[in-house]
């Protein structure tokens, strides 16, 4: 069992000046342990201890929106603790410090970007900063656009304990194009995304492979077809995968692969350090994360607040097609299927099955498989009053071989096992007001 609970305030001069404050308040789970969630030391994330009385509240927006005046265009500016979002579901959600402008030039909008997610010691170059601009327009019934962002990574990981503060700097860029609207009776959705940039440890350009490059794609179509009380749709994406053989655990330079090589590429798709796209893809109830119980489901979603992560979608493949009806002003049920594939290569992207029970020293050899699974979901939504609603979802996975796992057994030999089936019941009861 699990809360979460925001109270936001607004303070708005008009249209051209307001301030923004939004609290977060989170038991996860009910009856936490002394100390916080996940055995930190600080409260937060706690308000469920028994007794009550906890120090839970956190600060997660604080920020200032004022119109330019005397500009001859419109021109918006945002300071202060912001959402930091671009195509959320795909690429880029987290909260942190920066300014935001929109820039209304009709029809485009322009929207420049500066965050500061690091700054470490003042006297030194360790910072991290991102850059970005967004830019689009609606065409007709459909909204066209496409963005640029650059992480300038001066320490990576972002936070790490010492030794390693500081070792290793980043370099990246994620370019996309995307799609949102209405093409007669339909709607649809489109993504495409590419990753590029390396990691570099500085001070050892004399080994073999003093960085790792990074270069990954993804892409996304999804299709809506309402028909008065129904709703049909299908969902596609892809997401490359990295190589085993060329990529470690940590994607960082030194160190080494499956084959006990040293790390020199990344080719799977990955998402920035501290992006929540993962909970927010939503797409399937085992898998992928769901929107029901806010993204804290899914077996196969990767979330990492320090480094680059494959995300949501990172080495697969999926087809899912779908349908709901709305049979009462109170009820709305859906079904969906999904197929699933593994993107991986010289491995798999969730399973760590051996291809030969004879091991080689210093090298695990990974079978290379292309079925993550059928999934099957059932969802219900019940509008109990206009401001409560409650929801139910049920998912079952058909395991397929890229789910099989390897270990190691007596007399050191390697042994695969392939897990029962997983399935999921989650429940969600929200109040707006």
């Amino acid at each position: 069992m699990e809360s979460r609970t925001r109270l936001r305030f607004d303070a708005v001069m008009g249209k051209s000046l307001s301030g923004t404050i939004l609290f977060e308040m989170d038991s996860a789970p009910w009856g936490n342990p002394p100390g916080g969630n996940a055995t930190i030391v600080s409260e937060r994330n706690s308000y469920g201890y028994w007794s009550g009385d906890r120090a839970a509240v956190e600060i997660k927006n604080i920020y200032i929106d004022w119109g330019v005046p005397a500009i001859p265009v419109p021109v918006t500016v945002r300071v202060g603790a912001q959402p930091f979002s671009l195509r959320n579901n795909l690429l880029v959600y987290t909260d942190g410090m920066g300014i935001t402008a929109g820039i209304k030039v009709d029809p485009v909008m322009i929207q420049p970007m500066w965050y500061k997610a690091v700054e470490g010691r003042n006297w030194n170059a360790d910072d991290v900063d991102v850059y970005g601009l967004n830019v689009f327009a609606k065409l007709g019934t459909i909204t066209v656009g496409g963005y640029g962002l650059y992480y300038n990574m001066n320490s990576y990981p972002l936070f790490n304990p010492a030794p390693t503060w500081g070792s290793y700097q980043a370099s990246m860029w994620w370019l996309g194009l995307y799609a949102d609207g209405k093409a007669g009776p339909v709607d649809l959705n489109f993504d495409f995304i590419y990753d590029t940039g390396k990691v570099m440890r500085p001070g050892t350009e004399t080994i073999a492979f003093p960085k790792v490059k990074y270069s990954g794609w993804a892409t996304r179509l999804k299709i809506d077809f309402p028909w008065e009380k129904f709703n049909f749709g299908a969902v596609g994406h892809y997401a490359s995968g990295a190589d085993r053989e060329k990529t470690s655990s940590t994607g960082l330079p030194g160190t080494a692969t499956d084959t006990g090589v040293a790390s020199s590429k990344v080719g799977s798709y990955v998402v920035p350090p501290g992006s929540e796209a993962g909970t927010n893809y939503g797409e399937s109830l085992v898998i992928y994360n769901s929107w029901i119980n806010r993204g804290d489901s899914g077996v196969g979603t990767s979330l990492n607040y320090n480094s680059m992560s494959r995300g949501p979608i990172g080495g697969t493949w999926m087809a899912k097609a779908y349908a709901s009806v709305k049979a009462t002003p109170w009820y709305k049920a859906t079904f969906q299927v999904l197929y699933i594939g593994d993107t991986t290569q010289h491995g798999n992207t969730f399973g760590t099955a051996y291809a030969s029970p004879f091991p080689v020293p210093g090298m695990a050899i990974r079978r290379d498989d292309s079925s993550i699974g059928w999934e099957f979901d059932l969802i219900h939504e019940i509008q109990i009053y206009k401001n409560l609603k409650y929801a139910i979802g049920m998912g079952y996975l058909f395991a397929g071989k890229a789910m099989d796992y390897g270990y190691i057994g007596p007399g050191g030999l390697q042994y695969n096992v392939s897990p029962k089936n997983p399935w999921n019941i989650t429940t969600n009861l929200t109040y707006n007001f």
